[in-house]
């Protein structure tokens, strides 16, 4: 299978260690994979403020990179939201509508393609490391994404995986957490007592935009917690 790999605009910029595991992942698995030349964003930013006009000109770009693609995975849970979930809706009533449909039913955020598409849950990683992990919000009730990365987890060697006591946001939610910088600090702290109480190594999660506000915050607080997402995790061995 060709897999077209869509890496989100902060992933390319500030986590490109987690789009190249995902490479080592797929080519393992014996997939060819493509990643457009010129990385074109999902559109999202502009969608979750309201002005789905400017949306639509940034996501019909990726439309037409994609629309020869065999399948798509996406390293962010977000993202992949608005493309498998959201576009259908951005581009109703438009001459791109068909093949925003076509588009979003290739789509798959990463694990839940490795579990759900190709059935695959042990890719003999080895992680001897106490995690706990954090469910992105547009993973959890846009994707329904809850089980996929727990069973690939549970069959990395070492790794122990202790459940928070609560599946909260983490306030970051994108232009959010520009708007309402104190609201967002605040809901981002909740989500660092969570993760902290578990005594674990590592948050572990599927969007990297996620991760990034968790980690600022323990630094701030000092604090040991380190983060990062599921496929650098499986990627090693």
């Amino acid at each position: 299978m060709t897999v077209t790999l869509f890496i989100p605009c902060f992933v390319d910029l500030l986590y490109p260690q987690v789009g190249i595991a995902m490479v080592k992942i797929l080519e393992k698995l014996g997939h060819k994979v493509e990643c457009p030349d010129s990385p074109a964003c999902c559109g999202q930013p502009a969608f979750n403020t309201g002005y789905w006009d400017e949306s639509r000109d940034v996501a019909v770009k990726l439309l037409e990179q994609l629309k020869d693609a065999e399948v798509v995975v996406i390293a962010s849970g977000s993202c992949g939201a608005m493309m498998k979930v959201f576009y259908p809706d951005l581009f109703a009533g438009t001459p791109h509508h068909a093949l925003a449909r076509q588009v979003s039913g290739r789509c798959f955020e990463f694990s839940q393609f490795l579990v759900d598409q190709l059935g695959v849950t042990d890719l003999g990683a080895q992680f001897p490391h106490r995690v706990t992990f954090h469910d992105g919000c547009h993973s959890l009730r846009e994707m329904r994404i809850h089980a996929a990365p727990r069973r690939l987890m549970q069959r990395v060697q070492g790794l122990e995986l202790i459940e928070m006591k609560q599946t909260v946001c983490c306030g970051f939610g994108g232009t959010f957490s520009a708007k309402f910088p104190m609201i967002s600090t605040a809901m981002g702290e909740v989500k660092c007592g969570l993760a902290l109480d578990t005594s674990a190594e590592y948050v572990v999660s599927c969007d990297s935009s996620c991760l990034m506000h968790i980690q600022g915050l323990i630094d701030r607080q000092k604090k040991p917690l380190k983060t990062i997402h599921l496929a650098e995790i499986l990627a090693q061995s």
